[in-house]
């Protein structure tokens, strides 16, 4: 595949044999790495640093140098595409991503510039220098945030709790809407298409604000455009990872989108999940992170229950059910992909 030396993630992507479980993490290249502080402060502002392709390559590797985790997420965000059709923002510290020109109105849709991927060459960038310089080790994943994510950072102008805007956007306006998710959804098949020419073994779509809307209004609007998504994406082996935090609402009908893999988080156990999606897709999971914050020996139990939910069948990968924290332990990091690997590997022999 590709000449990988270790291809243990996509094939657990593709349900065939794996010795082991594979173990990566949300948000593995993040503050709780010195390392990481060190890069951010040579790049000054995060924007700066995410567009810079050197920095953004050893940021990424991280993770395989200090955790030697199975996969590399490329270290970037994912706002990056709406740059490029006219969204204006920036990161404030403590705040996040504030945008100055926020969608208020339906005349506001058509302010919205065409994507050029060219806007966005240096991710393609970052891609190849993550592949040489890890010399093909382990699988490289590209990543969007899936539509109605953006959407709702677009009208919300900011991060949010209740997304109040967004959804009175939505009921208000539900033609409109659809149109800007579906304005969305081009943009980010040529953006996830672009990745995957440029070398990404796998891409995995951020609904990470999803588990907001009921289920009636998921299937409604957040779950068409990731079908139109995954439908048209150019791949050959390439799998397609779909993350919805907040899930266990949705799990009846998730799959839905033809996705690979299916990323969930810590609201519902891994054994419901399985029997859900499995063996119809594989399922990526799902430690709540603030596990991470206990005793080695409370984390140690919470991922042999995990592993032991799952079995010995393949198409299982260990992730969290949402990122690391910059105030985390990289030790306890470190312990968690140790264990992860050794329990897993007893559970199959």
């Amino acid at each position: 595949m590709m000449n990988l030396k270790n291809d243990l993630f996509l094939r657990a992507c593709r349900k065939e044999f794996i010795e082991r479980t594979p173990v990566w993490l949300m948000r593995q290249a993040g503050r709780y790495m010195k390392e990481y502080r060190e890069l951010r402060e040579k790049a000054g502002s995060f924007k700066n640093f995410y567009k810079n392709v050197d920095l953004s390559v050893k940021a990424s590797i991280l993770p395989k140098q200090i955790l030697d985790i199975d996969a590399i997420i490329i270290f970037s965000d994912i706002l990056t595409p709406l740059e490029s059709i006219g969204m204006k923002f920036e990161f404030k510290e403590g705040e996040g991503p504030v945008f100055e020109n926020p969608i208020k109105s339906i005349d506001d849709l058509n302010r919205l510039k065409p994507f050029n991927v060219q806007d966005v060459s240096y991710v393609g960038e970052i891609i190849k220098g993550v592949n040489q310089t890890l010399s093909r080790e382990i699988p490289v994943i590209g990543f969007a945030g899936a539509p109605f994510t953006l959407a709702a950072y677009m009208i919300e102008g900011k991060g949010s709790r209740e997304f109040k805007k967004t959804k009175t956007f939505m009921y208000n306006h539900p033609d409109t809407f659809k149109e800007l998710l579906d304005k969305i959804s081009d943009m980010l098949i040529e953006y996830l298409n672009f990745q995957i020419q440029s070398g990404a073994d796998a891409v995995q779509i951020f609904d990470s604000w999803a588990g907001h809307l009921s289920p009636k209004d998921y299937k409604e609007f957040a779950l068409p455009p990731i079908i139109k998504i995954i439908k048209n994406l150019k791949r050959d082996y390439q799998p397609v990872i779909h993350f919805t935090k907040g899930v266990c609402g949705f799990i009846d009908f998730i799959s839905e989108s033809e996705a690979d893999v299916y990323s969930v988080d810590w609201m519902i156990d891994i054994k419901d999940a399985k029997s859900k999606l499995y063996p119809k897709a594989a399922v990526q999971g799902n430690l709540d992170p603030v596990v991470l914050y206990a005793e080695k020996e409370a984390i140690k139990k919470e991922v042999e229950h995990i592993l032991n939910s799952w079995g010995k069948d393949s198409g299982h990968i260990f992730n969290l059910g949402h990122g690391l924290m910059p105030d985390m332990d990289v030790e306890k990091v470190k312990y968690l992909v140790d264990i992860v690997k050794d329990i897993s590997s007893k559970i199959r022999s």
